[in-house]
């Protein structure tokens, strides 16, 4: 579905992403691990268009879409979460949901003057949608809850069901872990899988929790210093000697290490 060529992100003298090169097959949830400062988000950003590249190529399904913004990726299936989840804190729950999908006719004041009925049936199908992302994603009974009140974990949910509000085709999600407890990670990890499985949805995930990227990612892609190191099981990854090497500096006896 993506393929990224000798892609390069410089900032000043500084190569974050240096000459990346990586394939994401489609309908797999691929897993993108690397020590701190490997490159990751940044990549991440830079196929998103949230960073315009200093060099290489993105494509998605064999359109070239090197540089473009984010709307315009929205818009062709393309979509990325955050490390820190980006909520509409004063909304409800089901109020963000509803917020994601473009070109509503509400939008336009001609037609809040003579198309009311149009935007009362997209608010009706909206508001049904919506009502089926929560209960898919078992967080319906928080609703009507103000999104700024959840948990780290709950936002998370909800930015995933943000992703489905929209036709996404891939979703690009950054450290879905990071100060989500071990409950609500198995909850998101349980709607990956299935949105993967049930909804032919493609993934990309960061994250430093290994046990989390075994159970529902493969393949594995590692980086180190903007480079792509070894790409397989999770399993081939660990018994990489380069991999082993970029997390530790000291070499096969201390394998078992990598991700801890």
């Amino acid at each position: 579905m993506i393929t990224v060529e000798g892609l390069a992100k410089q900032f000043g003298g500084f190569r974050a992403v240096d000459g990346a090169t990586l394939t994401i097959e489609q309908g797999a949830i691929t897993g993108l691990i690397g020590p701190n400062g490997a490159g990751k988000t940044t990549l991440f950003n830079v196929i998103a268009g949230v960073l315009e590249p200093t060099a290489g190529r993105v494509t998605m399904l064999g359109e070239d879409i090197t540089g473009l913004p984010p709307h315009t990726l929205f818009h062709k299936g393309l979509l990325r979460t955050f490390q820190i989840a980006h909520e509409f804190s004063s909304m409800t729950v089901r109020e963000n949901l509803m917020m994601v999908p473009g070109a509503q006719s509400g939008e336009t004041l001609w037609n809040t003057w003579f198309h009311r009925g149009r935007i009362a049936q997209e608010e009706s199908e909206l508001l049904k949608k919506a009502d089926e992302v929560l209960d898919f994603l078992t967080i319906d009974h928080l609703k009507d809850e103000r999104a700024g009140n959840l948990s780290g974990g709950q936002k998370k949910l909800l930015e995933l069901g943000r992703t489905m509000m929209v036709d996404a085709k891939i979703v690009f999600l950054d450290e879905v872990g990071a100060g989500v407890n071990r409950t609500l990670l198995n909850t998101i990890g349980d709607a990956i899988v299935r949105l993967n499985k049930e909804r032919d949805y493609t993934f990309v995930v960061i994250e430093h929790d290994m046990d989390f990227i075994g159970r529902i990612c493969d393949p594995v892609i590692c980086m180190a210093e903007g480079k792509v190191l070894a790409e397989g099981t999770l399993d081939e990854i660990k018994a990489n000697e380069q991999v082993i090497e970029a997390y530790l500096g000291t070499g096969l006896k201390n394998k078992d290490k990598v991700g801890a």
